[in-house]
């Protein structure tokens, strides 16, 4: 029966509830390369009267009720051809011999964005990591290369990685314990392809370590082993990506500084490297060389490493926050360091999270952005110095779609394509041209074609950044 039928409540004459199988449970939407959204899902425990033949996801416009479907043999399935700046959620059904099942639960909402582009880069470049194929450093944005296929960049420290829209990686910049992947310790100032694989989906960095997960939900780590951040059981340095573990369901990696996060497709959260100070948010203090799951929730959509410190968001829209917080960055109004999730506030309208070494910044569904933790730089935007252990509104905007912090600079992209910054301006990393701190946003330039933040790194006041841009 064709899932048009069943989502207008239509049920077919013959249709055996004991015979059909059990609705798939939900997990999180995210948003693809170009016009695509992925759906992840868990499989039903009860398949009824026959073995699972395919499921059907269909995402659905949020204002216009449009809908698009999509089929798939596993979770998670992509639905292609959607509309640029829209929103969609998604529901899933699993079909066997007879017939289709009920519906899942309604997904997360999540935006359509065509996020492949020209890749920029500015700010301190000390190791070659601006890719320019040089070490001078840049106050304003330049291009990366000629290329528009860029999909995704992810910096630490002084090394960047990313992947193009063919699914090839790229690594650059300071490669002292292997962290380029390309098997060898030596810096790159240009774009260097790591192996010839096209595969590769989304990419995090540790301070001197690299995560990622590939489309066939394989997990994978190289570079600095230190507290176990590989996650692969051990403490040494590996210069060539090496998998971890053999499980195909993981999504979405996100770095700390010695610690990783990564979520799966049936929404848990899993945590391992340093763990000192809670950061892992296990309800433990001790470090862990392979992922373990963080609590018990399938909920989880938006996470995101600081320091010494995590964060996320469910799927509910609720913020939660682990880890040390002598800064105020846990946002509880204290600098009490947690070890396990605790929520931020009692609103379920959070959006988006990003961690810098001890500030955050977060979007919620009204567009307006918020901040919390150090403050020396002005790098929460608020205009001033001063620390804040709760989450303040920075100005009364509510036209925020993008936010990334890093060291002790944030960025972040306008829904109207401009490009804004402010923190700590040594380096050049702000892109204004100077190296002055700014306590506010300022813009970046005048374009209105920013696409995204995809990278921000550095040490201390000094800072780097990258960023998409229509061609």
């Amino acid at each position: 029966m064709p899932i048009s039928d069943h989502i207008g409540g239509f049920i077919r004459p013959g249709f055996n509830p004991l015979l059909v199988t059990d609705a798939p449970t939900i997990g999180t939407a995210s948003s693809g390369v170009g016009l695509d959204i992925s759906i992840a899902f868990t499989a039903p425990s009860d398949v009824g009267g026959g073995a699972i033949t395919s499921y059907e996801a269909v995402a659905t416009d949020t204002v216009s009720g449009v809908v698009f479907i999509a089929s798939g043999s596993s979770t998670p399935i992509s639905i292609t051809g959607l509309t640029d700046g829209q929103s969609y959620t998604t529901t899933v059904t699993a079909i066997n011999a007879y017939g289709p099942s009920g519906i899942s639960g309604t997904s997360n909402s999540v935006t359509a964005q065509n996020l492949v582009g020209e890749l920029y880069a500015w700010g301190y470049n000390n190791k070659g990591q601006l890719g320019h194929g040089n070490t001078t450093k840049y106050s304003s944005p330049v291009q990366v290369g000629a290329l528009t296929t860029w999909k995704q960049v992810s910096s630490a420290n002084t090394w960047a990685q990313a992947v193009k829209s063919d699914g090839t990686l790229w690594t650059w910049g300071y490669n002292g314990q292997g962290q380029l992947g390309d098997g060898t310790t030596t810096d790159r100032s240009s774009p260097t392809q790591v192996g010839v694989l096209t595969n590769w989906d989304n990419v995090s960095s540790v301070f001197r370590t690299a995560t990622s997960v590939k489309t066939d939900g394989t997990l994978w780590s190289w570079g600095q082993g230190a507290s176990g951040t590989l996650g692969n059981g051990t403490t040494t340095n590996i210069s060539s990506p090496v998998q971890v573990g053999a499980l195909t369901n993981w999504l979405r990696t996100s770095a700390g500084y010695y610690h990783c996060h990564a979520t799966k497709t049936d929404g848990t959260l899993w945590s391992w490297g340093s763990g000192g100070a809670g950061q892992l948010g296990d309800n433990a203090q001790t470090n862990r060389s392979s992922p373990v799951q963080v609590g018990s929730l399938t909920t989880w959509d938006n996470v995101t490493g600081g320091f010494s410190w995590g964060a996320g968001i469910t799927t509910d829209g609720k913020l939660y926050t682990w880890g040390e917080s002598g800064a105020g960055q846990g946002g509880h109004g204290n600098t009490t360091e947690t070890s396990s999730p605790v929520q931020v506030g009692a609103l379920t309208t959070w959006s988006k999270i990003a961690g810098g070494k001890s500030s955050a910044a977060a979007i919620k569904t009204d567009g307006t952005l918020w901040a919390w933790g150090w403050n020396n730089y002005g790098q929460l935007g608020d205009g001033t110095t001063t620390n804040r252990s709760s989450p303040v509104q920075i100005g009364s905007l509510t036209t925020w779609a993008v936010i990334v912090p890093s060291v002790n600079q944030m960025l972040a992209v306008k829904t109207d394509g401009t490009l804004w910054a402010w923190g700590a301006g040594a380096g050049g990393g702000l892109g204004q041209g100077n190296q002055t701190n700014y306590s506010s946003p300022v813009q970046v330039g005048s374009l209105t074609t920013w696409l995204a933040i995809v990278g921000m790194g550095g040490c201390s006041s000094e800072g780097f950044s990258f960023a998409l841009k229509t061609p």
